[in-house]
């Protein structure tokens, strides 16, 4: 099935029949990321921290106590959702990166219990190599074609993606990896420079040669970021890919945060 997907930027209006889904916890503080602006601009209620409110839904992933829930329950609160939206079907849904902010889960954690949800649905960008087609496997091929300057640095990637000698499966990657948002901070507000910095120095003279903290060189960083933790690897394991020496399989979504470099 294919989904409808956002950008992850943050919106304070939706048509009138587009409900705003974010993540909560169950005391119903509403505080800070989607949650805030559920409250500030889609009606969500203080002390509710479940289900519909206003022109809201919350899904909750961090109990009363403000503490991260385990991803079984998460998925329990997901199907009463994916029932919500099935039982509701002339709304759609606009779903936030829900348990990837403060409840501190990795997208491919939580997108996968989204599988099979009715088509009203309206996906972070991030959530899609989980819930339609699967991520390819990473190949020296695949990395040789999409770092390069000319695409890193383009105005519009799409249209160039579209025309290069990749897999369907390769050319959503592609457009995943040079959508998402990383730097200096990533779609959550969180702030990445650090994480760049220490990828750059350790890929320096391996893979590439960098200028120190240039805005060009941690941008392209940043893409390396966000392919290292879509496929839970690190920095040797990028480099082997590079070099031809292995391919890497897509991980399986138990798989918690990037291993760290070697």
């Amino acid at each position: 099935m294919t989904y409808q997907y956002h950008d992850e930027s943050i919106v304070k209006s939706l048509p009138e029949d587009t409900i705003f889904v974010f993540g909560s916890n169950l005391a119903g503080l509403h505080g800070a990321g989607a949650a805030r602006t559920a409250l500030e601009h889609f009606g969500a209620v203080e002390g509710v921290g479940r289900g519909w409110s206003g022109q809201s839904y919350a899904i909750p992933t961090m109990n009363e106590h403000l503490q991260q829930m385990p991803l079984s329950q998460i998925q329990h609160y997901v199907e009463d959702f994916k029932t919500y939206t099935k039982n509701h079907p002339k709304n759609k849904y606009f779903i936030t990166s829900i348990g990837c902010g403060i409840a501190g889960y990795k997208v491919e954690e939580i997108a996968p219990m989204f599988k099979g949800i009715s088509h009203n649905v309206i996906f972070p960008q991030s959530f899609r190599p989980f819930v339609e087609k699967p991520l390819p496997k990473l190949t020296e091929k695949f990395l040789k074609t999409i770092f390069r300057d000319s695409i890193i640095f383009a105005d519009s990637t799409d249209d160039i993606i579209d025309v290069l000698a990749l897999s369907d499966n390769e050319k959503t990657l592609a457009k995943i990896l040079l959508n998402t948002q990383m730097y200096p901070t990533d779609s959550n507000g969180r702030d990445r420079v650090f994480e760049i910095q220490d990828i750059l120095y350790n890929l320096q003279g391996k893979v590439f040669e960098f200028q120190s903290n240039t805005e060009g060189s941690m941008v392209f960083g940043g893409v390396i970021l966000a392919l290292l933790e879509l496929y839970n690897m690190n920095e040797q394991d990028f480099s082997d890919v590079w070099h031809g020496k292995r391919e890497i399989a897509p991980p399986k979504p138990e798989n918690k945060a990037r291993k760290k470099p070697h």
